[in-house]
Protein backbone atom coordinates (compact mmCIF):
# COMPACT_ATOMS: atom_id res chain seq x y z
CA UNK A 1 0.00 0.00 0.00
CA UNK A 2 1.29 3.49 -0.85
CA UNK A 3 2.49 5.57 2.08
CA UNK A 4 1.01 8.80 0.72
CA UNK A 5 -1.55 9.77 -1.90
CA UNK A 6 -0.36 13.36 -2.38
CA UNK A 7 1.09 15.05 -4.30
CA UNK A 8 -0.51 13.47 -7.35
CA UNK A 9 1.95 12.16 -9.94
CA UNK A 10 1.95 13.58 -13.47
CA UNK A 11 3.87 13.03 -16.66
CA UNK A 12 4.48 15.89 -19.12
CA UNK A 13 3.22 16.14 -22.69
CA UNK A 14 5.70 18.73 -23.98
CA UNK A 15 8.71 16.39 -24.40
CA UNK A 16 6.83 15.13 -27.45
CA UNK A 17 7.01 18.61 -29.01
CA UNK A 18 9.83 20.72 -27.55
CA UNK A 19 13.07 20.26 -29.45
CA UNK A 20 11.34 18.21 -32.16
CA UNK A 21 10.85 19.00 -35.85
CA UNK A 22 12.87 21.57 -37.76
CA UNK A 23 15.05 18.94 -39.37
CA UNK A 24 15.42 16.94 -36.19
CA UNK A 25 13.28 14.14 -34.86
CA UNK A 26 9.56 14.36 -35.64
CA UNK A 27 7.14 15.38 -32.88
CA UNK A 28 5.32 12.68 -30.92
CA UNK A 29 1.60 13.37 -31.07
CA UNK A 30 -0.52 14.02 -28.00
CA UNK A 31 -2.49 10.77 -28.24
CA UNK A 32 0.73 8.75 -28.20
CA UNK A 33 2.04 10.70 -25.21
CA UNK A 34 -1.25 10.09 -23.41
CA UNK A 35 -1.14 6.38 -24.24
CA UNK A 36 2.43 6.04 -22.99
CA UNK A 37 1.50 7.85 -19.79
CA UNK A 38 -1.66 5.83 -19.19
CA UNK A 39 0.15 2.53 -19.80
CA UNK A 40 2.89 3.10 -17.20
CA UNK A 41 2.47 0.95 -14.10
CA UNK A 42 4.56 0.12 -11.04
CA UNK A 43 3.16 -2.27 -8.43
CA UNK A 44 -0.38 -1.54 -9.55
CA UNK A 45 0.05 2.24 -9.54
CA UNK A 46 0.00 4.60 -12.50
CA UNK A 47 0.23 8.28 -13.32
CA UNK A 48 -2.72 10.37 -12.16
CA UNK A 49 -2.45 12.96 -14.90
CA UNK A 50 -0.37 14.84 -17.45
CA UNK A 51 0.69 18.49 -17.82
CA UNK A 52 0.25 20.17 -21.21
CA UNK A 53 2.04 22.44 -23.66
CA UNK A 54 -0.52 24.75 -25.28
CA UNK A 55 0.97 24.73 -28.75
CA UNK A 56 0.28 22.76 -31.92
CA UNK A 57 0.52 19.95 -32.73
CA UNK A 58 -0.54 19.08 -29.17
CA UNK A 59 -3.00 21.82 -28.23
CA UNK A 60 -3.53 24.84 -30.48
CA UNK A 61 -3.54 28.01 -28.37
CA UNK A 62 -6.59 29.15 -30.38
CA UNK A 63 -8.55 25.93 -29.74
CA UNK A 64 -12.32 26.49 -29.55
CA UNK A 65 -14.76 25.15 -26.96
CA UNK A 66 -15.62 22.08 -29.04
CA UNK A 67 -11.94 21.30 -29.34
CA UNK A 68 -11.49 21.65 -25.58
CA UNK A 69 -14.38 19.28 -25.01
CA UNK A 70 -12.68 16.74 -27.27
CA UNK A 71 -9.39 17.31 -25.44
CA UNK A 72 -11.07 16.66 -22.12
CA UNK A 73 -12.48 13.40 -23.48
CA UNK A 74 -8.99 12.30 -24.57
CA UNK A 75 -7.88 12.58 -20.94
CA UNK A 76 -11.08 11.22 -19.44
CA UNK A 77 -11.03 8.10 -21.61
CA UNK A 78 -7.57 7.28 -20.28
CA UNK A 79 -8.49 8.09 -16.67
CA UNK A 80 -6.04 10.97 -16.56
CA UNK A 81 -6.45 14.60 -15.53
CA UNK A 82 -4.80 17.81 -16.73
CA UNK A 83 -2.53 19.75 -14.38
CA UNK A 84 -0.29 22.71 -15.17
CA UNK A 85 -0.39 24.15 -18.70
CA UNK A 86 2.46 25.93 -20.49
CA UNK A 87 1.69 29.25 -22.15
CA UNK A 88 3.47 29.57 -25.54
CA UNK A 89 4.96 33.00 -24.89
CA UNK A 90 8.01 32.77 -27.20
CA UNK A 91 8.38 34.44 -30.58
CA UNK A 92 8.51 31.05 -32.33
CA UNK A 93 5.12 30.12 -30.85
CA UNK A 94 3.30 33.43 -31.29
CA UNK A 95 4.54 35.40 -28.29
CA UNK A 96 7.25 38.03 -27.78
CA UNK A 97 9.82 38.93 -25.11
CA UNK A 98 8.29 40.10 -21.84
CA UNK A 99 10.79 43.00 -21.65
CA UNK A 100 9.67 44.41 -25.01
CA UNK A 101 7.74 47.61 -24.31
CA UNK A 102 6.30 47.81 -27.81
CA UNK A 103 3.83 45.43 -29.41
CA UNK A 104 5.96 42.49 -28.30
CA UNK A 105 4.95 42.88 -24.67
CA UNK A 106 1.31 43.00 -25.73
CA UNK A 107 1.68 39.78 -27.71
CA UNK A 108 3.24 38.09 -24.67
CA UNK A 109 0.14 39.05 -22.69
CA UNK A 110 -2.17 37.87 -25.47
CA UNK A 111 -0.64 34.40 -25.20
CA UNK A 112 -0.98 34.45 -21.40
CA UNK A 113 -4.65 35.40 -21.69
CA UNK A 114 -5.32 32.60 -24.17
CA UNK A 115 -3.54 30.07 -21.93
CA UNK A 116 -5.47 31.19 -18.85
CA UNK A 117 -8.74 30.92 -20.76
CA UNK A 118 -7.90 27.33 -21.76
CA UNK A 119 -6.89 26.47 -18.20
CA UNK A 120 -10.11 27.93 -16.83
CA UNK A 121 -12.25 26.09 -19.38
CA UNK A 122 -10.56 22.74 -18.65
CA UNK A 123 -11.33 23.26 -14.96
CA UNK A 124 -14.97 23.96 -15.83
CA UNK A 125 -15.01 20.73 -17.85
CA UNK A 126 -14.04 18.87 -14.66
CA UNK A 127 -10.82 17.49 -16.10
CA UNK A 128 -8.35 19.87 -14.44
CA UNK A 129 -8.68 19.76 -10.64
CA UNK A 130 -5.51 21.77 -9.94
CA UNK A 131 -2.43 23.18 -11.63
CA UNK A 132 -0.93 26.48 -12.74
CA UNK A 133 -0.09 28.38 -15.93
CA UNK A 134 3.64 28.28 -16.68
CA UNK A 135 5.48 31.27 -18.16
CA UNK A 136 9.03 32.57 -18.53
CA UNK A 137 10.51 35.84 -19.79
CA UNK A 138 10.79 34.71 -23.45
CA UNK A 139 13.88 36.94 -23.46
CA UNK A 140 17.41 35.92 -24.41
CA UNK A 141 20.12 36.40 -21.82
CA UNK A 142 22.19 38.38 -24.34
CA UNK A 143 19.37 40.88 -24.91
CA UNK A 144 18.60 41.10 -21.19
CA UNK A 145 22.28 41.78 -20.39
CA UNK A 146 22.28 45.00 -22.45
CA UNK A 147 20.43 46.68 -19.56
CA UNK A 148 20.06 44.21 -16.68
CA UNK A 149 18.28 46.43 -14.16
CA UNK A 150 16.06 48.17 -16.68
CA UNK A 151 15.12 44.95 -18.46
CA UNK A 152 14.33 43.17 -15.20
CA UNK A 153 12.02 46.07 -14.30
CA UNK A 154 10.31 45.80 -17.68
CA UNK A 155 9.85 42.04 -17.31
CA UNK A 156 8.43 42.61 -13.84
CA UNK A 157 5.93 45.13 -15.21
CA UNK A 158 4.79 42.64 -17.85
CA UNK A 159 4.54 39.84 -15.30
CA UNK A 160 2.49 42.18 -13.10
CA UNK A 161 0.05 42.76 -15.96
CA UNK A 162 -0.06 39.00 -16.55
CA UNK A 163 -1.06 38.55 -12.91
CA UNK A 164 -4.17 40.67 -13.47
CA UNK A 165 -5.08 38.51 -16.46
CA UNK A 166 -4.58 35.35 -14.41
CA UNK A 167 -6.78 36.69 -11.61
CA UNK A 168 -9.59 37.38 -14.06
CA UNK A 169 -9.50 33.69 -15.05
CA UNK A 170 -8.99 32.42 -11.49
CA UNK A 171 -5.53 31.10 -12.36
CA UNK A 172 -2.06 31.15 -10.79
CA UNK A 173 1.09 31.77 -12.84
CA UNK A 174 4.45 30.10 -12.25
CA UNK A 175 7.73 31.35 -13.73
CA UNK A 176 10.33 28.71 -14.53
CA UNK A 177 14.02 29.57 -14.22
CA UNK A 178 16.23 28.30 -17.03
CA UNK A 179 19.72 29.28 -18.08
CA UNK A 180 18.38 30.43 -21.46
CA UNK A 181 15.83 33.02 -20.25
CA UNK A 182 16.98 36.52 -19.35
CA UNK A 183 15.99 37.57 -15.84
CA UNK A 184 15.40 33.93 -14.90
CA UNK A 185 18.86 32.59 -15.73
CA UNK A 186 20.26 32.56 -12.19
CA UNK A 187 18.59 31.94 -8.89
CA UNK A 188 19.60 35.41 -7.68
CA UNK A 189 18.03 37.14 -10.68
CA UNK A 190 14.93 34.94 -10.42
CA UNK A 191 14.45 35.85 -6.77
CA UNK A 192 14.97 39.53 -7.57
CA UNK A 193 12.41 39.43 -10.39
CA UNK A 194 9.68 37.62 -8.45
CA UNK A 195 10.11 39.90 -5.45
CA UNK A 196 9.94 42.93 -7.72
CA UNK A 197 6.60 41.71 -9.10
CA UNK A 198 5.51 41.06 -5.49
CA UNK A 199 2.33 39.13 -6.28
CA UNK A 200 3.05 35.85 -4.44
CA UNK A 201 -0.59 34.83 -4.38
CA UNK A 202 -0.78 34.95 -8.20
CA UNK A 203 2.83 34.47 -9.41
CA UNK A 204 5.09 31.79 -7.98
CA UNK A 205 8.16 29.82 -8.94
CA UNK A 206 8.28 26.57 -10.89
CA UNK A 207 11.26 24.50 -9.75
CA UNK A 208 12.69 22.05 -12.27
CA UNK A 209 15.44 19.93 -10.70
CA UNK A 210 17.55 19.73 -13.88
CA UNK A 211 17.32 23.47 -14.50
CA UNK A 212 18.13 24.24 -10.87
CA UNK A 213 21.32 22.20 -11.24
CA UNK A 214 22.31 24.35 -14.25
CA UNK A 215 21.74 27.44 -12.09
CA UNK A 216 24.07 26.02 -9.45
CA UNK A 217 26.68 25.56 -12.19
CA UNK A 218 26.28 29.19 -13.24
CA UNK A 219 25.53 28.33 -16.87
CA UNK A 220 24.90 31.58 -18.79
CA UNK A 221 24.78 33.52 -15.51
CA UNK A 222 26.45 36.75 -14.42
CA UNK A 223 29.89 36.48 -12.84
CA UNK A 224 29.61 35.42 -9.23
CA UNK A 225 26.26 33.66 -9.55
CA UNK A 226 27.79 30.20 -9.79
CA UNK A 227 27.60 28.21 -6.54
CA UNK A 228 29.35 24.96 -7.42
CA UNK A 229 33.08 25.73 -7.77
CA UNK A 230 34.97 25.51 -11.05
CA UNK A 231 36.36 22.01 -11.40
CA UNK A 232 33.85 20.68 -8.90
CA UNK A 233 34.43 17.03 -8.01
CA UNK A 234 31.06 15.35 -8.50
CA UNK A 235 32.07 12.64 -6.05
CA UNK A 236 31.81 15.15 -3.22
CA UNK A 237 28.06 14.92 -2.73
CA UNK A 238 28.00 17.20 0.28
CA UNK A 239 29.06 20.20 -1.85
CA UNK A 240 26.23 19.53 -4.31
CA UNK A 241 23.73 19.13 -1.47
CA UNK A 242 24.72 22.49 0.03
CA UNK A 243 24.48 24.25 -3.33
CA UNK A 244 21.01 22.91 -4.06
CA UNK A 245 19.87 23.66 -0.52
CA UNK A 246 21.10 27.24 -0.92
CA UNK A 247 18.96 27.75 -4.02
CA UNK A 248 15.96 26.01 -2.50
CA UNK A 249 16.32 28.06 0.66
CA UNK A 250 15.89 31.24 -1.38
CA UNK A 251 13.21 30.10 -3.83
CA UNK A 252 11.25 27.39 -2.01
CA UNK A 253 8.97 29.90 -0.20
CA UNK A 254 7.92 31.17 -3.65
CA UNK A 255 7.55 27.69 -5.20
CA UNK A 256 4.11 26.52 -6.32
CA UNK A 257 5.00 24.01 -9.06
CA UNK A 258 7.66 21.28 -9.00
CA UNK A 259 9.25 19.31 -11.83
CA UNK A 260 10.96 16.11 -10.79
CA UNK A 261 13.90 15.45 -13.12
CA UNK A 262 17.34 13.91 -13.50
CA UNK A 263 20.40 15.61 -15.03
CA UNK A 264 23.95 14.68 -16.00
CA UNK A 265 25.15 18.20 -15.21
CA UNK A 266 25.53 19.27 -18.85
CA UNK A 267 23.59 21.59 -21.11
CA UNK A 268 21.52 20.28 -23.99
CA UNK A 269 18.91 22.07 -26.03
CA UNK A 270 17.99 23.48 -29.41
CA UNK A 271 16.89 26.79 -30.88
CA UNK A 272 16.05 29.34 -28.19
CA UNK A 273 16.38 26.56 -25.61
CA UNK A 274 20.05 25.98 -26.43
CA UNK A 275 21.23 26.63 -22.86
CA UNK A 276 18.73 24.44 -21.02
CA UNK A 277 19.79 21.90 -18.40
CA UNK A 278 19.98 18.39 -19.81
CA UNK A 279 17.23 16.05 -18.67
CA UNK A 280 18.16 12.37 -18.30
CA UNK A 281 16.32 9.16 -17.54
CA UNK A 282 16.35 8.30 -13.81
CA UNK A 283 18.87 5.48 -14.33
CA UNK A 284 21.33 7.39 -16.56
CA UNK A 285 24.86 6.22 -15.69
CA UNK A 286 26.06 9.84 -15.62
CA UNK A 287 23.23 11.05 -13.38
CA UNK A 288 24.21 13.69 -10.86
CA UNK A 289 21.06 14.10 -8.76
CA UNK A 290 19.70 11.95 -5.98
CA UNK A 291 16.12 12.35 -7.16
CA UNK A 292 14.39 11.35 -3.95
CA UNK A 293 16.63 13.36 -1.62
CA UNK A 294 16.92 16.49 -3.76
CA UNK A 295 13.20 16.58 -4.53
CA UNK A 296 12.68 16.88 -0.80
CA UNK A 297 14.39 20.28 -0.81
CA UNK A 298 11.44 21.58 -2.85
CA UNK A 299 8.63 19.52 -1.33
CA UNK A 300 9.36 20.69 2.21
CA UNK A 301 6.23 22.69 3.09
CA UNK A 302 4.70 22.17 -0.36
CA UNK A 303 1.29 21.23 1.00
CA UNK A 304 0.98 24.54 2.85
CA UNK A 305 1.92 26.39 -0.35
CA UNK A 306 -0.97 24.78 -2.24
CA UNK A 307 0.99 22.23 -4.27
CA UNK A 308 -1.26 19.30 -5.21
CA UNK A 309 0.77 17.56 -7.89
CA UNK A 310 4.33 17.08 -9.13
CA UNK A 311 5.30 16.54 -12.75
CA UNK A 312 8.15 14.61 -14.36
CA UNK A 313 10.10 16.59 -16.96
CA UNK A 314 12.07 14.61 -19.56
CA UNK A 315 12.33 17.43 -22.07
CA UNK A 316 14.39 16.62 -25.18
CA UNK A 317 14.57 12.89 -24.61
CA UNK A 318 15.15 11.08 -27.90
CA UNK A 319 12.11 9.54 -29.56
CA UNK A 320 13.63 6.08 -29.11
CA UNK A 321 13.82 6.62 -25.36
CA UNK A 322 10.34 8.10 -25.21
CA UNK A 323 8.71 5.26 -27.12
CA UNK A 324 10.16 2.65 -24.76
CA UNK A 325 7.56 1.70 -22.08
CA UNK A 326 10.40 0.98 -19.64
CA UNK A 327 11.28 4.68 -19.66
CA UNK A 328 7.93 5.63 -18.18
CA UNK A 329 7.87 2.77 -15.69
CA UNK A 330 11.29 3.91 -14.42
CA UNK A 331 10.07 7.49 -14.25
CA UNK A 332 6.90 6.48 -12.43
CA UNK A 333 8.92 4.44 -9.95
CA UNK A 334 11.07 7.48 -9.21
CA UNK A 335 7.99 9.64 -8.75
CA UNK A 336 6.41 7.16 -6.35
CA UNK A 337 9.60 7.13 -4.29
CA UNK A 338 9.52 10.94 -4.09
CA UNK A 339 5.87 11.00 -3.04
CA UNK A 340 6.32 8.31 -0.42
CA UNK A 341 9.35 10.05 1.05
CA UNK A 342 8.05 13.63 1.05
CA UNK A 343 4.29 13.55 0.38
CA UNK A 344 1.22 13.51 2.55
CA UNK A 345 -2.14 11.82 3.00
Amino acid sequence: MAKNNYPKLHNAGWPGVVGKGGGGEPPIDLDTMLDLTAAAEVDGEGFYGMDLFLHAPHVDIDIDDDGLQQLAEKFRSRRLVVGTVVAPVWKETGGRPAMDRSDGCNQFLVQVRKACRIAQKLTELDIRPYGNVRIDSATSVADWAKDPDGNTERIAETFGEACFIAEECDQVLVAEAEACWGGLHSYQETSKLLKLVNRPEVLGFQADMAHVLSLALGINSPTGHRILPDGYDWEDKSVLDRALMQIAGELRPLTKDIHIAQSDGTIHGSGTHDKTGRHCVPTDPDRKLDITKHAGYWLDGAKSRGTEHICWDGCMFSNKVMMDPKTWNDVLGSMIAVRDAHGWD
